[in-house]
């Protein structure tokens, strides 16, 4: 149920609800969503939650400036995206060997890596054959919607 305070912002609650309990499920320590002017960011850790519209016209030159690097990484041919939030994982369990390690050729399909999302783990597949030129995670660290993960040349 979407309240409007005095400001004229509305609040979605139920939304803010669904991405603090998201939060719990993925450990992540931070969701945000941005449609439009509007954004809902939540964050763990006390009581972190910020809505605001519309976002300052600053604010996504100074994260274009802040990560060249991944962007570069992302407009790459061979770049494999994440397609969800998560957590991403190497390997199928701590003593397995890794799905895959840089300079290793793979065939289009090979599990690459996993993205452990609201307690399912997805595998990420290979979408060609190629070499893997750099792998962009580690073991055990979140991953955003569209984040770069690894080169395949």
């Amino acid at each position: 149920m979407a309240k409007e305070p005095k400001s004229g912002l509305r609040v979605d609650e139920d939304l803010i609800r669904k991405l603090a309990g998201l939060l719990d499920e993925t450990g992540l320590g931070e969701i945000e969503i941005e449609e439009g002017d509007s954004k809902i960011k939540v964050s763990r850790g006390g009581t972190n939650v910020v809505a605001h519209a519309p976002a300052p016209m600053a604010a996504p030159a100074t994260a274009a400036a802040a990560a060249p690097a991944s962007e570069d990484l992302a407009s790459h041919p061979g770049a494999v995206a994440s397609p969800m939030v998560g957590v991403c994982y190497l390997s199928p369990d701590p003593k397995s060997e890794p799905f895959c390690s840089e300079g290793d050729t793979v065939k289009e399909g090979d599990t690459l890596l996993l993205i452990e999302a609201m307690k399912v783990f997805n595998p990420i597949a290979a979408p060609k054959s190629g070499t893997v030129k750099r792998i962009l995670v580690s073991d055990g660290t979140p991953v955003e919607f569209g984040e770069p993960l690894v080169i395949i040349e």
